[in-house]
């Protein structure tokens, strides 16, 4: 089955369904022994458990933020090579949710759907991914 705006969302199932489950379960049980028994030990459990679920959810957060960049820079450069002459100029004025949006749509599709975001002003990743109708997969994202 081929992406599509309706399975495109990517889940990666150890770090969904089993690293985050079971960081939020350190720190539940942390917190638990520091209610239930109260020690300096605990007390660092807890801090540690902390430490480690925000360094998963930040490194997810790092990865998704360079990955927002490249495909800023990626939709730069290739709306270059696609807009009319008359829209290139504009290619600074597309927010990188709008970049990060565009980038599933077709080249055909492209400059029709640029110039309806810039003229409407559509900030919204999920409307404008939702008004493209030859999705082009993106097999690559972290």
């Amino acid at each position: 089955m081929g992406q599509s705006f309706k399975n495109h969302v990517k889940f990666v199932p150890v770090f969904h369904f089993f690293v985050l489950p079971v960081l939020l379960l350190n720190v539940g049980w942390a917190i638990y022994c520091v209610i239930h028994a109260p020690s300096a030990n605990v007390v660092v459990a807890l801090i540690v458990a902390i430490a480690l679920l925000l360094a998963a959810l930040y490194g997810r957060m790092f990865a998704l933020a360079v990955q927002d960049r490249l495909i800023r820079l990626e939709m730069q450069l290739r709306l270059q090579g696609l807009l009319p002459a008359n829209l290139r100029p504009r290619i600074p004025e597309f927010t990188v949710n709008q970049l990060v949006a565009l980038r599933f749509a077709s080249d055909a599709e492209l400059p029709g759907l640029a110039g309806k975001v810039l003229a409407e002003n559509l900030q919204d990743r999920k409307t404008i991914k939702q008004m493209i109708q030859n999705w082009q997969a993106d097999e690559l994202r972290a």
